[in-house]
């Protein structure tokens, strides 16, 4: 090793060129391999961890660096998990299940009358005849104008002015410039509407020597033709009379299918053929059928027409003739179906059907959609045709033989 070289005047003077002495060497302590870590169980509370060494700068240090190995921190204590509770196990079912009692039985609400039905179905017309009615003779003597005015009102009502004439003639009868209720009014209307209702008031008679009982339907579009037929073969059922219908509007194919669907509720034979056929050979073809089977009654649905249509007319008159080649008294009935909602139009309907088609009775429908069941008063009152059947609504038993005293009560608003 050399010697150190001494500095000179200028180093001397102002301290450089000297070299300093070499740092004593500072030994390293020998490093132990870490233990592995011991649970924080096992490890006492109050020893401190030992200090860690000051980093020397060399590469020996960098080497006693290198080779220690810290040991990695303590994780902190997690709760215990928790578990969720087992499932509770389904009760043991057995193979066979008995069966689920069944429900009990609910009482059955009780069958509204016929005579209920009517005055529900008559509300509007007794309605607005009434309204007016009591207007009419709240404080108020029965006077000439008073009269004039009730028969207004009654004309109104689609009674007809005969009608309405004889009810004025009997409300003015010993009581005029007296008082007179409104009750009274009412009861009057009653009895002259009954009164003339009653010759007309007849059933639709079946006659048991002819095999088939020809009906034959008619009736302007929309006048509830299929459905009257529909429940007219369902009463006839329950009569224990049996019955094929015919499908001879054959211009509308829902009309088909509707009297199929009537024939399955029923139980009654259809005779039907594709859309556009011509009706009077479906006609022909269902007279051979029901005579060749024996059945007591055939009802034929026929086409909507108008009664100014003179070319539907013949055509209906031609069926007609079709049926009365096979049987010279057929159709043994002609069954008008007339729409109370049409007022006073039914009297033309009535008038020109009787003379094309020979009407013998009538059934009115859809009384219980207009204020104008007064009509059949009128129609009663100046052909004299014979009333068979009255609905009042779509169920099959809303349509009912009429009865001239309830239908009168009813249209009046007085009860029986």
């Amino acid at each position: 090793m050399s010697e150190p070289r001494k500095p000179g005047l200028f180093g001397r003077l102002f301290g450089f060129g000297e070299t300093p002495p070499p740092a004593p060497e500072t030994p390293v302590p020998e490093t132990t391999k870490a233990e592995p870590f011991a649970p924080a169980a096992e490890a006492p509370a109050a020893e401190a961890p030992p200090a860690t060494p000051e980093p020397v700068a060399g590469p020996a240090a960098d080497e006693a660096q290198s080779s220690r190995e810290v040991p990695p921190a303590e994780p902190a204590p997690q709760p215990p998990p928790v578990e969720p509770p087992p499932p509770t196990p389904a009760p043991a079912r057995p193979f066979f299940a008995a069966p689920a009692p069944p429900p009990a039985p609910q009482p059955e609400a009780p069958k509204e009358s016929w005579i209920a039905r009517l005055g529900k179905g008559l509300k509007r017309s007794s309605s607005a005849f009434g309204d007016k009615l009591g207007a009419l003779f709240t404080k108020r003597k029965l006077d000439t104008a008073t009269l004039d005015d009730l028969e207004d009102l009654l004309i109104e009502s689609d009674l007809g002015v005969d009608t309405a004439a004889a009810i004025v003639a009997r409300v003015s009868a010993g009581r005029y410039e007296k008082g007179i209720g409104e009750d009274d009014v009412r009861a009057i209307l009653a009895e002259e509407v009954s009164a003339r209702l009653m010759p007309v008031a007849k059933p639709l008679v079946i006659d048991p020597a002819r095999k088939p009982h020809v009906v034959l339907v008619v009736g302007v579009n929309g006048s509830g033709k299929t459905t009257t037929i529909g429940k007219v073969a369902a009463r006839l059922r329950r009569e224990g009379k049996s019955v094929m219908l015919a499908a001879g509007d054959t211009f509308r194919a829902a009309a088909i299918e509707q009297l199929k669907i009537w024939g399955e509720r029923t139980g009654s034979a259809v005779v039907a053929r594709p859309q556009g056929s011509d009706a009077s050979a479906l006609v022909f073809d269902a007279f051979k059928e029901a005579t060749a089977a024996g059945v007591d009654v055939l009802l034929i649905d026929t086409a909507g027409r108008l009664q100014n249509r003179t070319e539907l007319m013949a055509e209906l008159e031609k069926v007609i003739r079709v049926i009365r080649k096979q049987d010279a008294s057929a159709p043994h009935d002609v069954l008008l179906v007339l729409d109370a909602t049409t007022g006073q139009n039914a009297l033309q309907q009535v008038e020109i059907f009787g003379r094309m088609a020979g009407v013998t009775g009538l059934a009115m429908t859809k009384l219980d959609g207009t204020a104008r069941g007064g009509i059949l008063v009128a129609i009663a009152t100046k052909h004299k045709i014979p009333v068979h059947f009255i609905g009042v609504g779509e169920g099959v038993d809303d349509l009912a033989p009429f009865d001239a005293a309830d239908f009168a009560s009813a249209i009046a608003g007085v009860e029986k």
